[in-house]
């Protein structure tokens, strides 16, 4: 019986033609498994692809909506954001596709997980380390980085062996963008992007909504609520976490809202270029954010931006399935308990405007904040608090004339 290997497939042609490569190289049974993070029309005509390739079988798995609440939802809360713009859309998905493609070889008996990330990229980083946390005895097979076996170079080079082997498929060698979409964001690298000098052609690029330049002349209001620090209704409809963010999605993409064009860090040690479009996605951390202004004290907003800025690494390196990331979402959780409370804003040309925020939690004291003298507030206060809040410069600026006098 030949061994099985689970192959984690796009439908692209990269991993299209990675089914026939592994079958010739390896005599491997493949089993395709496509894990639907809400790639819309992306998985139209899978199955019949895969099958055409070689694959003797193909997995659709939806896991839409745990990746919005058990992923999503945890990088929202903790405010993670890498390198001050980066949503982290595709880093978020990648741990539970990895955890996926695991739970299908465990079903299938398969020996080994392959994957078509690239040997330059972070998700060969994400996926291995999401396997090797949850299944340390499966092999991963990494064709890009196998130059020795894998010796494709361009898309014309997969096309033809591809041919070679009697399958005719609809891709042509023509240059595009590459994505990576999932309900969250779309990414988009490559043409023009790969010069930091030149301009984006967003006409030409953007998929989800338009430049805030085209977007209508008038705002349009939002009202969302949240229980827990988690959404649940939007415009006072009640919906799933997963819906909010799609209609969030169309809402964002109307009015070009989170469009970013950012040069990052990769893990690997190279900078690298692209232009992500997360509209729901910058719309839902906003008002998360908004909404935290109101409840948390000082000190645990402070000490929690630290640390969302850690999570956002620790996800961003692949590692999810790890003690430092239990331990960080764990602090978050409990920063969570009353952020409680409606949020509205106003969206227009790529912006979204504070129109009123309310909790029952929240910490804000019109007696205290107002510029009245109230009951909870005596002005005599301050003299000494500044006194003893300033002493440590008071002393250090003595000192130093001193030494200087003395000279």
């Amino acid at each position: 019986m030949k061994e099985k290997v689970v192959l984690a497939y796009s439908g692209g042609l990269d991993t299209t033609t990675i089914i026939p490569w592994l079958k010739e190289n390896f005599d491997y049974e493949v089993i395709c498994c496509c894990v639907d993070c809400g790639q819309g029309n992306e998985l139209d005509g899978l199955d019949e692809r895969a099958k055409l390739s070689g694959a003797s079988k193909l997995y659709i798995e939806n896991i839409i909506d745990e990746f919005c609440d058990d992923y999503i939802m945890p990088c929202v809360q903790a405010g993670a954001v890498y390198e001050h713009k980066y949503l982290l859309g595709t880093s978020m998905a990648r741990p539970v596709i990895a955890k996926k493609l695991v739970e299908i070889a465990r079903k299938e008996g398969a020996s080994a997980i392959c994957h078509g990330a690239t040997g330059k990229g972070n998700d060969q980083i994400r996926f291995e380390l999401a396997i090797k946390a949850l299944a340390p005895d499966l092999k991963i097979i990494a064709p890009w980085r196998m130059t020795d076996v894998w010796t494709l170079q361009s898309r014309e080079d997969e096309i033809e062996y591809c041919k070679q082997h009697g399958i005719v498929l609809p891709f042509s060698a023509d240059n595009s963008y590459s994505r990576d979409r999932n309900l969250w964001h779309i990414s988009h690298e490559g043409l023009e992007l790969e010069d930091p000098s030149n301009e984006p052609n967003y006409d030409h690029m953007l998929v989800l909504g338009v430049t805030p330049e085209k977007a209508p002349d008038e705002g349009e209001y939002v009202t969302m609520t949240f229980e827990a620090g988690v959404p649940k209704t939007l415009n006072g409809k009640e919906m799933k976490v997963s819906e909010i963010i799609t209609e969030l999605n169309k809402l964002g993409g109307k009015h070009g809202i989170g469009i970013v064009d950012i040069v990052e860090n990769r893990v690997v040690g190279m900078k690298s270029r692209g232009v992500y479009e997360t509209p729901g996605g910058t719309i839902l951390m906003e008002a998360h954010q908004q909404l935290e202004e109101l409840i948390l004290d000082r000190d645990t907003l402070e000490t929690k931006k630290k640390l969302g800025s850690q999570f956002a690494q620790v996800v961003y390196e692949g590692k999810w399935f790890t003690p430092l990331r239990e331990a960080l979402q764990a602090f978050v959780e409990t920063t969570q308990k009353y952020v409680t409370g409606e949020v509205k804003f106003k969206l227009y040309k790529g912006n979204i405007i504070k129109a009123g925020t309310t909790s029952p939690y929240s910490l804000y004291n019109e007696s205290l904040a107002s510029f009245t003298t109230g009951d909870m507030y005596d002005h005599h206060d301050a003299s000494g608090f500044i006194t003893l809040f300033g002493l440590p410069l008071k002393v250090r600026a003595m000192k130093l004339a001193e030494a200087n006098k003395n000279k």
